[in-house]
């Protein structure tokens, strides 16, 4: 029974499932609604009081509208106190430019403390299990996460003055399907789960069954090894705060380092003590940012040069001078950037977003996206530049006759105002423009004649 697996697993943190308000995260699915029912069938051998909260996101129309009506139906059979929220994610995005994961997020867990404070709920239970522990630790390390973010998912954390913990980490996602066919559940079924071009998808569909095939108790170690990396965080990120603010001084959107001073520090506490930096300055951290960045921050710390600039995702913008090092936070609207392109290299533009160049000897077999384009090097020459527009820039369009203004191509495909200034456009070495990433090519996109050529991918953050 998934009972004492459950209870072993609260033994371990030292938590305590007894006497406690929760409310109780429900989407409809088998893992919330396992989660759900296991809580209900405790509340009075352990005095619990319950309440279930449910967030539509409003993605999928009437089909996310009825997961909605579905959990308020299991939850009046049943007498559980039920609150729901319809949030419109996607008006919510155009209006604050977020990823769909962070707009979603943000809605959700604004409603969750809503219904804490009415309820005078203390503690806030999600169904996450093993199974989204390896994908989440697999994905985090295959992007370059480093420190604390590799551990995945947290058995416990605060979100303001109450608690959020997750009992089921320690199941498989084959469990909790099993416990619901045993108790009668019928959950519902989000079909975008299925869907390929999400990234956790494909972990979960391709790399998971090899996993379980070479170990059933995989989602075991994973855990350990979440909890051990983050118990190493914990002691490792007091070290460095004691030792960080020995060598910097800090204001508002703003922090300077001792360049000398902070190279005595050990190697394992420098690293961390840039992420302290950057979490300091970052209201939210951008989703772009990974160890990639933390790598460029040394590369310019250690320079024999004693100068330097670069610029990071939503107007953080890293100087080196001379014996500092200074990290500033700036509005990016409105700031010229200017990069140029030899070959294989990638580019993180100021907004976060990246341009991935790979120099190749033979035509890529690659689908005609937008956001990829193929240089002949032979017939453009290098450098290529990456910039923002100017005035009178215009280019040939693929498929088209004569030319067409950049800015009119940004009206017609109803780019806001805002965005314009900062968008990419790639040139030759003549200032002829080649691509705007993402939106169009120019008819100097290269065929399959030629031997050197630069594949460009565009990459948002």
């Amino acid at each position: 029974m998934i009972e004492s697996k459950v209870q072993a697993f609260l033994d371990r943190h030292i938590f305590q499932l007894n006497n406690i308000a929760i409310a109780v995260g429900v989407s409809g699915g088998p893992d919330s609604l396992a989660l759900l029912h296991f809580l209900f069938q405790q509340r009075e051998k352990r005095s619990l009081r319950i309440v279930a909260v449910h967030v539509d996101h409003m993605f999928r129309g009437e089909e996310s509208l009825q997961d909605a009506l579905f959990v308020k139906g299991f939850c009046e059979e049943r007498g559980i106190p039920f609150e729901m929220k319809r949030a419109d994610v996607p008006a919510y995005i155009k209006k604050t430019g977020l990823s769909t994961q962070q707009a979603a997020r943000h809605c959700r867990y604004k409603f969750f403390e809503e219904v804490m404070e009415k309820h005078n709920l203390h503690y806030l239970a999600l169904g996450h299990h093993g199974d989204d522990q390896i994908e989440t630790v697999l994905m985090r390390l295959t992007r370059g996460s480093s420190g604390k973010a590799r551990s995945g998912i947290p058995f416990s954390r605060q979100l303001g003055t109450s608690i959020i913990f997750r009992p089921f980490l320690c199941l498989t996602k084959e469990e909790l399907e099993a416990y619901c066919t045993e108790h009668g559940l019928e959950p519902r079924l989000d079909p975008s789960n299925a869907k390929g071009y999400y990234s956790r998808n494909r972990f979960r569909s391709r790399v998971l069954p090899f996993l379980k095939e070479e170990n059933p108790a995989v989602h075991e170690h994973f855990q350990r090894f979440s909890e051990e990396v983050q118990s190493d965080e914990d002691y490792l990120i007091e070290l460095t705060t004691k030792k960080l603010n020995k060598v910097m001084n800090k204001e508002d959107g703003q922090a300077t380092i001792d360049i000398s001073s902070f190279q005595e520090m050990p190697m394992p506490l420098q690293r961390r003590a840039i992420k302290l930096i950057l979490n300091y300055l970052y209201k939210e951290r951008p989703a772009s940012l990974s160890a990639i960045h933390i790598e460029k921050i040394f590369s310019i710390i250690r320079s024999p040069h004693p100068s330097g600039t670069l610029d990071f995702p939503e107007g953080l913008r890293i100087i080196r001078s001379y014996g500092n090092c200074h990290f500033q936070m700036n509005p990016t609207e409105g700031r010229e950037y200017c990069f140029e392109l030899f070959g294989t290299d990638e580019i993180v533009l100021p907004n976060g977003d990246r341009i991935e160049a790979q120099l190749l000897d033979t035509f890529p077999g690659i689908d005609a996206s937008r956001n990829h384009m193929i240089i002949d090097l032979q017939q453009s020459g290098t450098p290529l530049v990456i910039r923002n527009r100017q005035n009178g820039d215009r280019m040939s369009l693929k498929g088209m006759a004569g030319s067409k203004k950049v800015k009119d191509i940004f009206i017609d495909l109803k780019i806001p105002l805002a965005k314009r200034d900062e968008w990419p456009v790639v040139t030759d070495r003549a200032g002829n423009v080649l691509w705007l990433p993402g939106l169009r090519k120019s008819n100097q996109e290269a065929s399959k004649e030629g031997n050197k050529f630069l594949l460009l991918s565009y990459i948002k953050h």
